[in-house]
Parts: structure tokens; C-alpha cells; sequence
């Protein structure tokens, strides 16, 4: 299995990163930086996984990509 697409971006209104992973349900996490965000959804990522794991729920193959525009 290839990895997950992981968005990182900066929130005015949280006041820090966020990192979230598209093709997972509601897996995200928030860092002072973007290093920092990422790492917490890496661990958040693994943690899902597990759980989907556990409860025999399905996950999904890889499959958000990004638009990207060249201007």
C-alpha cells in the first residue's frame, strides 16, 4: 500500500498548523509548526489505522492528490 496524501496548513484561527489526511475520516492534528503538525498526524494516522484495524473496519486505499496549478 502507497502512503496517504497529507495536507499541512496554517489556521488564523487556531494559531497554528494543521495537518490532516484526507482520505482518513476525521484524522487530523495541530502543531505550533508545520514540523510539528506533521509529526502528531503521523502518530495520528498510525492510531486510526490500529483502530480500523481492531474493529475490522475498512480502510481505504490511497487515493486524495492534490490539484496543482501553475500560474
Amino acid at each position: 500500500m502507497s502512503d496517504f496524501h497529507i495536507n499541512v496548513f496554517y489556521s488564523d484561527a487556531d494559531g497554528g498548523y494543521i495537518a490532516d489526511i484526507p482520505d482518513l475520516e476525521a484524522c487530523s492534528a495541530f502543531g505550533a509548526t508545520a514540523e510539528e503538525a506533521f509529526a502528531e498526524v503521523e502518530k495520528a494516522k498510525e492510531t486510526w489505522l490500529a483502530a480500523a484495524r481492531d474493529s475490522g473496519r475498512a480502510i481505504p486505499e490511497p487515493r486524495y492528490r492534490p490539484a496543482i496549478y501553475a500560474g
